[in-house]
């Protein structure tokens, strides 16, 4: 039994929306030093990495959880700092104040955004 066409494109529109309609709003910050991190100690995890604020930490729960993470919009004077783009990252490490929800490796920052920004406003969704 073969599925119509069009019932693979509802079904996929729909899990959009869905996965859409769950993400939670933030705002990200980049930094720079990887390695030691409060998940992983002195082994390096790559580049495409991120850090936990206070109200996400929950005492180290949060590592090696994996969030899609897409820039949604200024939170400054640069205008339209997004790329269009999202990235998948892995919580490494703990940012205790530091200033966002999300503290992310500047390479991940500057796959999503100019890192000129420096903050922007983010939606991002646990995938793991």
């Amino acid at each position: 039994m073969t599925i119509p066409k069009s019932i693979v494109l509802i079904i996929g529109v729909v899990a959009t929306l869905f996965s859409i309609a769950l993400a939670t709003p933030g705002t990200a910050t980049f930094y720079t030093n990887y390695v030691p991190s409060a998940c992983y100690g002195n082994t390096p995890q790559g580049t495409i990495i991120a850090a936990a604020s206070d109200p996400l930490w929950n005492n180290g729960a949060i590592c090696g959880k994996t969030f899609n993470v897409t820039c949604t919009g200024p939170t400054n004077p640069v205008p339209h700092p997004c790329t269009g783009k999202s990235i998948v990252v892995k919580i490494v490490d703990h940012c205790p104040g530091c200033g966002g929800t999300l503290d992310l490796s500047k390479e991940a920052f500057s796959t999503i955004a100019n890192p000129v920004a420096g903050v922007i406003k983010i939606d991002y969704v646990q995938t793991s």
